[in-house]
């Protein structure tokens, strides 16, 4: 991929940035650094009322203090223009202040002050949002529960996922992103330079057409799961032009996942699977998985058209499809796809 190609996807970001107001914001523009809004549309967007899986979250004015909870959300309102208050940390991918490296970078660019961090795994630290003062939660891509939010919506508006925990779908997170902070026209334009980035890299890459993928996980020894077409790491994929494997759509879902599990023993499902993605959380998992003589002799690992990654911030930018991640790590991800079809 030439530089110059993810460098124009990364300025069009910035673009979209200033357009929405953020990165023509200084900090001293700021309501306390923090929170601030750009101006959005006509005050008709308000009240407005969203429906979700757990209630109904009730917005009667334009929100300043914005406090995110879930994956992807924070990116989508800076993406916005807006600085949260507060946001989840991340403890798996995030630096040592919960930060990952799209969103640090994103704020920086702006000129802003990063927001306040807190816990919500395995339970949300709801003392820490109550000191945030927000005036609206956002939560669409999550895994509140029924008491999260009951205990979060008598403190702000919350708007939660539309139907299953952790299962909505990348375009309807921003929309509801957008439709929340009365910004629904600029989130369909952050869906069009996504789908129009995607649709770029794809372009250049003509290989990947009718090339087949499998997206698996193997936490520990002997166990095997596939990622359905619709879980966001799968999509990242798809969108670039490769294909789910035929088969997994018939698999069982598990509950409460957007995967299936088959088992080690049923690596033969993968025989006729162009690539095989996996992640891992360090080397010595890999190692460890990789030393399996069944998952070894999947055919896709045997002759390298395997793609493997442990760089966490890597691995978290691949599973989610916002504004900010996306021009970070398409291009390297396409590269890595590149090379592993070579090998077909």
């Amino acid at each position: 991929m030439a530089v110059s190609a993810a460098w124009a996807r990364s300025a069009a970001t910035l673009i979209l940035l200033a357009l929405f107001g953020l990165a023509g914001c200084s900090s001293d523009d700021q309501d306390d650094h923090t929170g601030s809004t750009a101006a959005g549309e006509p005050e008709s967007a308000y009240p407005v009322s969203i429906e979700s899986a757990l209630g109904t979250a009730d917005i009667e004015t334009e929100p300043e203090r914005i406090v995110t909870i879930g994956r992807g959300t924070a990116d989508i309102v800076v993406a916005l223009g807006h600085t949260p208050v507060g946001i989840e940390e991340d403890t798996w991918s995030g630096d040592e202040q919960g930060y990952n490296p799209w969103f640090r970078e994103a704020i920086d660019a702006a000129g802003g002050e990063l927001p306040a961090t807190f816990t919500a795994q395995p339970e949300i630290d709801m003392d820490a949002i109550v000191e945030l003062d927000p005036d609206v939660i956002l939560a669409p891509q999550s895994g509140i529960t029924q008491d999260d939010f009951d205990l979060l919506n008598d403190l702000a508006p919350t708007v939660a996922y539309p139907e299953e925990a952790w299962g909505t779908p990348w375009d309807t997170t921003i929309e509801l992103v957008g439709e929340a902070l009365g910004q629904s026209d600029e989130a369909a334009a952050l869906i069009d330079e996504i789908d129009a980035q995607f649709a770029e890299v794809a372009a250049e890459h003509p290989e990947f057409d009718g090339v087949t993928f499998a997206y698996i996980y193997a936490s520990e020894p002997g166990a095997l799961g596939v990622m359905q077409p619709y879980e966001p790491r799968a999509t990242f994929v798809s969108k670039l032009g490769l294909t789910p494997a035929p088969f997994i759509e018939d698999l069982p879902i598990s509950e409460g996942t957007a995967s299936s599990e088959i088992g080690l023993e049923n690596a033969d499902m993968l025989d006729d699977t162009d690539v095989v993605i996996n992640w891992f959380s360090d080397a010595e998992q890999q190692a460890e998985i990789e030393a399996q003589p069944l998952y070894a002799q999947i055919p896709a690992v045997e002759r390298g058209s395997y793609v493997v990654n442990y760089d966490r911030p890597f691995v978290t930018a691949t599973s989610l499809l916002t504004p900010l991640t996306v021009p970070w790590v398409i291009d390297d991800y396409a590269d890595q796809l590149a090379e592993a079809v070579a090998q077909l």
